[in-house]
């Protein structure tokens, strides 16, 4: 008896998904519990299990396709069991070659169950039958994939891809030093904005609509830290298991500098200032479905190696499409590190309805003068955004400061002086 998967409720107010990768294929074994799809959400990747055991009959969304919650995506023939060598992978044929042909021209090998009859080819699963209908195609004209030569949708889709590039190369090359207007084309493609990334531009055009951002700038020596790093890294490490970076001492510089100046780390509520007396700190990370931001809770109490272990398992689990929406929500401040990836100078964006942003840059030896002597030292550009509307320039200006103060002489903020 078919089962519907539906794409199930993902978190307030969020209405629709995007379909990301299946983790099973038509016609493969899934047990209860089991994780079938990833489905994107504007804050998050989820997997969505199996509700039931037995076969996966039906995909009716692909990878791309956008689904309200709620809505049908695939169905589950429960309790059925899977062709043999279905579910490990190893009955699949090579998608550049057709099924081996059987005694008769069917297509079928003698142990698997044999074709309707009167058809011709491998057995063809209904999603991949419609597309073959739509391209007026026949079974035996598209290599099949699926466990026990079963046809899938994805190999129809993935033939008739090929045969439109095949159609649109050119005809002939042209001469060599004569440059061709037909020679080649001119492609474009739309692809549909993922609800992530959608999430990020309204947030973006939202900070600029509905705050003053301003924007401040210092540049940090980073000789003290780097040689506190070089000089206790190997026992932090060993200790902790953990590496010792240069977030954990922005982040606790950053919590020492919003206590002194607290407008940066309140936000404005129903027209009035709400100050807040913990410290919830957005690290921005990157991850494949692009910037994600989140939020190490009550971050004032933790320790530089729980700093350390919890931004590097949000990185991890950002690149692998694990953090959950509960994650991403809320912070109070929000830091942005990119100088990993090369750049020298920028002006982050407030992430609403927060009142300031440090974007940390590149690391660049530069002369300085210290001391009256010119010095080649480690230094980093230090950018504060900030809400004008709660946040004055004395405020800020002084709160970028103080991370300077901090950075260039750690021991101030265990001495808090």
């Amino acid at each position: 008896m078919p089962v519907d998967l539906k794409v199930p409720s993902v978190g307030e107010s969020i209405t629709e998904v995007f379909i990301g990768s299946w983790l099973k294929r038509e016609g493969e074994a899934v047990e209860k519990d089991e994780p079938l799809v990833e489905v994107e959400t504007d804050k998050a990747t989820l997997e969505v299990p199996a509700s039931v055991s037995g076969v996966l009959s039906e995909v009716l969304k692909q990878e791309g396709d956008s689904a309200e919650v709620g809505e049908i995506i695939a169905r589950i023939e429960e309790g059925a069991a899977p062709a043999e060598g279905a579910g490990d992978g190893k009955a699949a044929q090579p998608q550049d070659e057709e099924p081996a042909q059987a005694p008769g021209g069917a297509s079928t090998p003698p142990s698997e169950p044999a074709p309707a009859a009167g058809a011709e080819g491998p057995v063809v699963m209904p999603a991949a039958q419609r597309l073959l209908d739509e391209h007026d195609l026949s079974a035996g004209d598209v290599p099949a994939s699926g466990p026990g030569g079963r046809l899938l949708k994805e190999d129809v889709q993935r033939f008739v891809a090929k045969r439109e590039r095949k159609a649109a190369e050119p005809g002939r090359a042209p001469a060599p030093g004569v440059a061709s207007q037909g020679a080649y084309e001119r492609l474009e493609e739309s692809v549909p904005m993922s609800p992530l990334r959608r999430r990020i531009a309204e947030r973006l055009v939202d900070a600029q609509h509905t705050a003053a951002l301003l924007t401040t700038f210092n540049e940090v020596d980073m000789s003290a830290v780097m040689a506190l790093r070089k000089e206790y890294r190997d026992a932090f490490e060993k200790r902790y298991d953990v590496r010792l970076g240069f977030m954990s001492f922005f982040v606790k510089a950053a919590i020492d500098a919003l206590k002194r100046f607290p407008q940066i780390n309140a936000e404005i509520r129903d027209g009035a200032v709400l100050y807040k007396n913990y410290y919830d700190i957005g690290v921005a990370v990157s991850s494949k479905k692009g910037l994600v931001v989140p939020v190490v809770r009550n971050a004032e109490r933790l320790s530089f190696a729980e700093l350390e272990s919890t931004i590097g398992d949000f990185g991890k689990r950002a690149g692998e499409n694990k953090l959950t929406p509960e994650e991403l929500q809320g912070g109070t401040f929000t830091i942005s590190n990119g100088g990993v990836f090369g750049s020298l100078m920028s002006t982050p964006i407030v992430n609403p309805p927060q009142s300031g942003v440090l974007g940390m840059h590149s690391i660049q030896e530069r002369p300085v003068a210290v001391a009256g002597q010119v010095e080649i030292r480690p230094m980093m550009y230090l950018a504060l955004t900030y809400d004008h509307r709660i946040v004055d320039g004395r405020e800020a200006v002084s709160f970028l400061k103080r991370i300077k103060e901090a950075i260039e002489s750690p021991a101030r903020m265990l001495l808090e002086v």
